[in-house]
């Protein structure tokens, strides 16, 4: 599998349409047209701005404590590891049957709870400043950005949707979460184990 895929199959489970949709149906259900699109929209806009920042930030951070490429990538990798599998782990608990729809929705919501925590997560802001730490020149930079900007773009599409076709599309991203999360875990213990080969072969 190329870098570039790699990137968007963690990326895509860690900041994706399919964490998404419930949240958002919960927010808007009773939420006029007009409501539901804006907050999709402000959600989208806040979620890209918070993630260019950190990214941004975090990755100047990181490069003045001068940490060694592989130790860099190592630690992305038990990062990224245990959140594909933290996620695997969630996607087989049995739901717990509540609706706790939002009877008076907002447009606030699309910054607290939507934008965060359900697409902007910690771990989905470490995954990013990581890749583009160990991104080796300014293309695949360039190309992690867009892969953010594609995922971005996806779940605002998935969010203008939800509500017309919350059942299938639910059932279509959880089955893809659940495949998309099994194959992260074993590309995430391939990176430990490449990274640490290469530690000690230093």
């Amino acid at each position: 599998m190329s870098f570039e895929m790699q990137i968007f199959s963690f990326l895509f489970l860690m900041l994706g349409p399919f964490k998404v949709v419930i949240p958002f149906v919960k927010i808007t259900m009773n939420a006029s047209s007009e409501l539901t699109r804006h907050i999709a929209l402000r959600a989208t806009l806040f979620s890209s701005t918070v993630l260019l920042i950190a990214a941004f930030l975090g990755q100047r951070i990181m490069s003045s404590y001068g940490i060694p490429m592989p130790i860099m990538a190592l630690s992305g990798g038990i990062i990224l590891f245990l959140v594909a599998l933290l996620n695997v782990i969630k996607q087989f608990t049995p739901p717990t049957g509540k609706k706790d729809f939002i009877k008076n929705p907002t447009l606030n919501m699309a910054l607290n709870p939507l934008a965060f925590p359900a697409i902007v997560t910690p771990y989905g802001i470490a995954a990013l400043i990581v890749f583009l730490s160990i991104s080796p020149d300014l293309k695949a930079k360039l190309t992690v950005g867009a892969i953010v900007i594609g995922i971005m773009s996806l779940n605002l599409i998935v969010m203008l949707l939800a509500k017309r076709f919350f059942k299938p599309l639910s059932l279509i991203l959880a089955l893809l979460g659940v495949i998309l999360g099994i194959i992260q875990v074993a590309l995430g213990l391939m990176v430990i184990i490449n990274q640490t080969k290469t530690i000690f072969a230093l």
